[in-house]
């Protein structure tokens, strides 16, 4: 037989084709050309994603609306829609049973209508981007709004924003299922919508685009973040057509801070990050007890309602969505003891309600929670140490975007959402510091977020970090193997097969390129094919060829290499150059893209000598 030879692009000696061969060589599979970053595709998205936000934005005005309207039905006995606190009714005592009927009618809309409208929106949204495909069941657009205007507005003391987002996303998400699109487009219009509800609830569109992305798209690309971005400018400007530009919490001038005053900041972070541990364990704790009631989760909704009526009575300022609250905080009228009994008594009414499973958002509570706890820590500092120049509003402000950055570990988000509400660009750098302090204890002291532990606990990993693929930023020809082995296809598979038994170099190889008697590239085949065929005295290992060749170009990338293995359901590809693309000059395999992630293991887990270390040692030399 010719003998198999390291790839220099010839076989000695003329061979025969065989006949079988001809279809292998009339076309060469090579990867495909990476898309464009942004097609025709990306433009039919990002108009659609216009739309969605519109949609969405008169949806999160509705839906204030509609809150608006329970509440002054039920604590007020008046027909208007205008937006209130329940704090100044008059009920008395019967103030508990109006959060009470309002839980019965939210379990009995769950039980009967669908038990996906529990909880406060973003994890299951998070859940359905995860692991099933971004498909919202078609009846949570219309069930989650309403449940959760019910819930609000009959006292529950959860923020509007969650059920808004999560409105916006099955707006999305529904888009994309009536649409013929692929799973991440249907992604992008889900993240978009969600994006659109909280821009048109806050006016806060940069803080929705980073939310979208730390939670939800998981990705920071141009196919994605344009629509998204679209969606939130749109929807911004829907709420400002509709409401207004102010912002959402008017809040007088802030002062520049000095050194130290910022050290307190960023200290006052770490604390209210500390507390962000405790406020997650403590929801996820109520929400396990509750577990263990001998009772069915319908019921549970109503029992937590009880204490949130009783909280109510004692202290109204905890019932709705309590943005009136947040805006005395930050602005500095809402201080002392009522500050801290507000703080205490909104903790214990919220964790108690969100873990009975009602419907509900975090956002709202946990900026009441987060600014109360940042505003007392900074007039604490103020009283005991004047001189530092620390000024309890911007404390606040810190504390306010700490709770949501510890808890939730969306740095970005928490950061721009409480300069966009504001208005206040001399808080942007404490509130950096704070809420990477924030994130920093956070991330050192739990695993899980309040978005992500209910996902943990049903055995599902949701990703926390963002990072270029690997395999994208190496080519090929960095890590093919080289020389290549080939096989002249005119030889016998008898020769061949004893040369497989021989023991030669390359003989053990698991794949081998064909190249026909002029050098061109005719194929691939495999151990395998090579032994388990038939043998006849004169078939050869051309007649092995199933298929035209799949190939990947030197300079491709080992993520291109790899995406055409999936493509071609090969473990294998020949190495071709571009100027000669049917001349093998290496192979890469499975086992060379995982051999290559070995210099990412040592990029980040093996250290390098520092320079002391390294002139040590050259002394020691």
């Amino acid at each position: 037989m010719a003998e198999p030879h390291v790839a220099d692009g010839s076989l000695a000696g003329a061979l025969p084709v065989a006949p079988s061969m001809a279809p292998a060589l009339a076309s060469l599979n090579a990867p495909r050309q990476a898309p464009a970053p942004v097609g025709r595709r990306g433009l039919v998205l990002a108009g659609l994603a216009v739309l969605l936000a519109v949609a969405a934005g008169f949806v999160a005005q509705g839906l204030t609306r509609l809150i608006g309207f329970i509440t002054n039905l039920c604590f007020y006995g008046r027909l208007s829609t205008t937006f209130v606190s329940p704090a100044g009714n008059h009920l008395g005592l019967f103030v508990v049973l109006v959060p009470v009927g309002g839980a019965l009618v939210v379990g009995l809309m769950a039980r009967f209508g669908s038990g996906a409208i529990r909880g406060h929106g973003i994890p299951e949204a998070m859940e359905q981007v995860l692991f099933n495909k971004s498909r919202i069941p078609k009846r949570l657009t219309l069930l989650k709004p309403l449940s959760a205007a019910i819930a609000i507005g009959t006292g529950g003391p959860f923020g509007a924003e969650g059920p808004i987002i999560a409105t916006g996303g099955a707006l999305g998400s529904l888009v994309g299922q009536l649409l013929t699109m692929t799973s991440d487009e249907r992604k992008t219009l889900l993240a978009a919508g969600a994006a659109a509800g909280m821009a048109a609830t806050f006016g806060s569109p940069v803080a929705a685009v980073l939310l979208a992305i730390e939670l939800l798209l998981f990705e920071l690309r141009p196919r994605s973040i344009i629509p998204v971005a679209l969606a939130a400018a749109t929807a911004t400007a829907v709420r400002m057509a509709l409401v207004g530009a102010d912002p959402v919490f008017a809040v007088s001038e802030l002062g520049r801070s000095g050194g130290a005053a910022l050290a307190v900041y960023v200290l006052v972070g770490a604390l209210v990050g500390v507390a962000s541990i405790g406020v997650t364990r403590l929801v996820y704790a109520v929400e396990d007890a509750f577990a263990r009631l001998p009772v069915h989760w319908m019921w549970w909704p109503a029992l937590g309602a009880v204490v949130v009526g009783v909280v109510g009575f004692v202290a109204p300022r905890t019932m709705g969505v309590g943005y009136d609250n947040i805006e005395q905080i930050v602005s500095g009228t809402l201080a002392g003891r009522a500050l801290l009994l507000l703080v205490v008594l909104k903790l214990v009414s919220w964790s108690v309600s969100l873990g009975s499973g009602t419907s509900g958002g975090t956002l709202a509570p946990l900026f009441t929670i987060g600014g109360g706890l940042g505003a007392a820590l900074g007039a604490a500092a103020a009283a005991l140490a004047p001189t530092l120049g620390v000024d309890p509003r911007v404390a606040a402000l810190v504390g306010m975007a700490a709770m949501f950055a510890g808890a939730s570990r969306a740095l970005l988000a928490s950061v721009v959402f409480a300069f966009e509400t504001t208005r206040q660009a001399m808080g942007l750098l404490p509130l950096l510091g704070g809420c990477t302090a924030a994130y920093l204890v956070s991330a050192l002291a739990m695993r899980t977020t309040i978005m992500t532990e209910k996902l943990a606990r049903r055995g599902a990993r949701v990703p926390s970090e963002y990072a270029v693929d690997f395999l994208d930023q190496v080519l090929v020809r960095d890590f093919a193997r080289r020389p290549v082995v080939t096989l002249a296809a005119g030889d016998t598979l008898e020769k061949t097969r004893a040369w497989l038994a021989s023991g030669a170099p390359g003989s053990a190889h698991q794949g081998f390129p064909v190249l026909a008697s002029d050098g061109v590239l005719v194929g691939v085949v495999t151990r395998r094919d090579l032994l388990d065929a038939g043998a006849g005295p004169e078939r050869t290992v051309g007649a092995m060829v199933k298929r035209p060749p799949a190939v990947v170009f030197e300079d491709s990338s080992l993520r291109e290499a790899a995406d055409h293995m999936v493509h071609e359901g090969v473990g294998r590809l020949p190495v071709v150059t571009r100027a000669a693309p049917r001349q093998p000059v290496a192979i890469v395999s499975r086992s060379d893209l995982l051999a290559a992630h070995q210099h990412r293991l040592d990029a980040s887990l093996r250290p390098e000598p520092g320079l002391a270390s390294r002139r040590k040692a050259a002394g020691r030399g």
